[in-house]
């Protein structure tokens, strides 16, 4: 074999490597990215929040992780739904855990974000935080209703049925609820300005928006993880 047919393979082979795991590769650059200069950059001089507006990069991706998987959680039970592939009912249960992981950590942030800037880590008027939480128990539920049945297909039908409940209760306890509320803490809510109407800044956004993209990225890849597991698992289980 010739040294041009080897440079051509190894070039045929990188190129195919780059094509398959484009979004992957991404995802490590963006977080890589958001990680180091997330930290580095100069913030708005800002009351109050300081230099803890930097937890924007980390609290507020978490839920549009959230969202963008339930989201796919529900396309896949709506699939499920229309043609009964066990498939699509793996996909939805495992993209909806990474989802409520992602919940879970959103809540934390901001929690510590909270206590920076409120005072307190939980502050129990804050109608923004108390529907949050109950976002997430909403979901906590559907997996508590998987788990109450022992027939797989019984198990599928209903918990794609309940997703599909769960995901527009989320987006009205997360986005609307909030919304209307005249009595937030929170940016945007409350008759608060919102981040993009007072301090987020170029610099900001220069780090957020890949943020966002690169927190995505690490959801779905988790995700995927997740869901080839348990294709590897009921593989065995055939063979068994």
């Amino acid at each position: 074999m010739s040294v041009k047919m080897l440079k051509q393979i190894k070039s045929e082979s990188v190129t195919t490597f780059l094509l398959r795991y484009w979004w992957k590769i991404a995802t490590v650059l963006l977080l890589t990215y958001t990680c180091t200069y997330g930290f580095l950059i100069k913030t708005p001089n800002l009351p109050i929040l300081n230099d803890s507006i930097r937890n924007l990069f980390f609290h507020v991706p978490m839920w549009f992780v959230m969202m963008f998987l339930m989201f796919i959680s529900l396309v896949y039970s709506i699939r499920y739904l229309m043609d009964g592939k066990g498939r699509h009912d793996i996909i939805a249960e495992n993209t909806a855990i990474i989802g409520l992981l992602m919940g879970f950590v959103g809540v934390v942030t901001g929690s510590v974000w909270a206590k920076v800037t409120w005072g307190a880590w939980w502050v129990f008027a804050e109608v923004k935080l108390n529907a949050a939480a109950a976002a997430l128990l909403v979901y906590c539920a559907y997996f508590i209703l998987r788990a109450s049945f022992d027939d797989p297909e019984m198990k599928a039908k209903f918990s794609a049925v309940y997703s599909i409940f769960a995901f527009v209760m989320f987006i009205v306890l997360i986005n609307v609820i909030p919304r209307i509320s005249t009595s937030s803490l929170h940016p945007g809510g409350g008759g608060n300005p919102g981040f993009n109407a007072y301090d987020l800044d170029n610099n900001l956004r220069t780090v957020f928006y890949p943020a966002v993209l690169g927190w995505m990225g690490l959801g779905l890849w988790m995700s995927t993880l997740l869901c080839r597991l348990k294709f590897i698992e009921n593989k065995l289980d055939d063979i068994a």
